[in-house]
């Protein structure tokens, strides 16, 4: 029963990553660690975001959303000018973004 248990807990887990939707976010003014922190914090609130990854070297933030959430540029420009931070490009990511 316990296996069982955890074989269905990881199905589930590994069909929820393979459902979810990523988009590359390009974000002017992103310095240090703190930066990142608030911008988490802000992108983070939007229903549906699942994950960010904040690339600060670059500049990129790479954010992870539930299959069949609802997302749209402007809604996160408006997270991101909330931050303090300019939204500078918003696209679906590749794979290996």
């Amino acid at each position: 029963m316990r296996v069982t248990a955890i074989a269905l807990l990881l199905l589930l887990a590994s069909e929820h990553a393979v459902s979810a939707e990523r988009y590359r976010l390009g974000v002017d003014g992103l310095a240090c660690p703190f930066c990142a922190y608030g911008i988490e914090k802000q992108l983070l609130r939007i229903e549906g975001v699942e994950a960010l990854e904040v690339d600060l070297e670059s500049g990129v933030v790479v954010m992870t959303v539930r299959d069949g959430a609802a997302l749209d540029e402007s809604r996160v420009r408006a997270a991101v000018e909330a931050a303090g931070f300019t939204l500078r490009s918003f696209e679906p990511a590749r794979s290996r973004d």
